[in-house]
C-alpha cells in the first residue's frame, strides 16, 4: 500500500496518534452517560464524536447527501479502512454488524461491543439465518444497522461484490436501504490507498500510515434511499445498492495500482462484515 505524502516529521504523526487515542478513550468512558441522553441530542453527540475521531487522525471530511434521521434503515457501503466505521457513524448512529474476533481487539473491541454491535461468527454458516433475523428485528424497531456487504476490506481502487444475505433483513423488515460510497483522496485529487486495511497489515500499521499521511481527504457520498418495495428480491436489492456505491475508478478485478506496489489482498484481520 502506498504511504502517500508524509507529514512533516514524526512528532506530528505521534501527536495525531495521541489525539486519536484520547478521543476514542473518552468516548468509551462516556458511553454510560451518553446512553441516558434523549435520542435526538444523543445522536448529534455521537455524530460529532465520530467526526472528531476522523479529524484527530489528520483526515479531512467531505460529505454529500444525508440519511433519514429516524426509522429502520440498513446502511451499506464499500469497505476500505477502519476509518469507514466512524465515517458511517457520522452519517447516522447505528448498530454495526461485525465479526466476532473484533471483541478481542484492544480498546476497539470494548468500544464496538459497548455500541451495541451485532457480532457474527463467519465460520458458522448455520448462524447466518439467526444473524439476518437479528438485523431485521433492529430494523423493525426503528433502528439503523451498518453492514459492509463486500465481506472484507479492499484497497479503494479495487472492490468486491456485495453479498446478498443482509439485504434479506431489509426485505423481511420492510425497511429502507441507504447506499453510501466511501473514497479516500490525497488533497482531493487522486484516489489514495494509504487508509486501506488490507493484506498483511496490522491495525497499528494501518493507523500509523493514516496519521503520517499528508492532505488525506475522506469523501462520503450518501446516495438516494432505496425504499421498501423498490426491488423484488435480495439479489436485485444488493445489485442496486452496489451500483449506487460504484464509481468509474473502482473495478471488481485488478486494481489500477502503481507498478512498483503489490496488489492489495483483502485483510483477514480487518473488520470484515456480512
Amino acid at each position: 500500500m502506498e504511504s502517500g505524502r508524509v507529514v512533516g516529521g514524526g512528532p506530528r504523526a505521534v501527536l495525531r496518534v495521541v489525539s486519536l487515542l484520547l478521543v476514542v478513550a473518552t468516548g468509551v468512558v462516556l458511553i454510560p452517560v451518553v446512553a441516558r441522553v434523549p435520542a435526538g441530542p444523543r445522536d448529534r453527540l455521537i455524530r460529532w464524536w465520530c467526526r472528531t475521531i476522523v479529524r484527530a487522525a489528520g483526515v479531512r471530511l467531505r460529505t454529500t447527501g444525508a440519511a433519514p434521521p429516524t426509522g429502520g434503515l440498513l446502511l451499506v457501503a464499500n469497505h476500505i479502512s477502519w476509518l469507514d466505521i466512524p465515517l458511517l457513524g457520522a452519517v447516522r448512529p447505528a448498530r454495526m454488524l461485525a465479526k466476532a474476533e473484533i471483541r478481542r481487539w484492544p480498546l476497539a473491541g470494548v468500544l464496538t461491543a459497548s455500541s451495541g454491535a451485532l457480532f457474527i461468527e463467519r465460520d458458522r454458516l448455520r448462524a447466518l439465518p439467526e444473524t439476518v433475523g437479528r438485523i431485521a428485528r433492529s430494523l423493525r424497531d426503528g433502528g439503523a444497522v451498518v453492514v459492509f456487504p463486500e465481506g472484507s476490506t479492499w484497497c479503494g481502487r479495487a472492490r468486491g461484490s456485495f453479498r446478498r444475505a443482509a439485504f434479506q433483513a431489509a426485505l423481511d423488515a420492510d425497511a429502507a436501504v441507504q447506499p453510501v460510497r466511501l473514497r479516500y483522496r490525497c488533497g482531493g485529487g487522486a484516489l489514495s490507498t494509504a487508509p486501506a486495511f488490507v493484506g498483511s497489515d496490522s491495525l497499528l500499521t494501518s493507523v500509523w500510515r493514516v496519521v503520517s499521511t499528508r492532505d488525506l481527504v475522506a469523501e462520503v457520498r450518501i446516495g438516494p434511499v432505496l425504499p421498501p418495495g423498490s426491488a423484488p428480491d435480495r439479489r436485485a436489492l444488493a445489485r442496486a445498492a452496489e451500483t449506487a456505491t460504484a464509481h468509474p475508478a473502482t473495478t471488481h478485478s485488478t486494481p489500477a495500482v502503481d507498478p512498483h506496489t503489490r496488489p492489495a489482498r483483502p485483510n483477514t484481520e480487518a473488520p470484515a462484515h456480512l
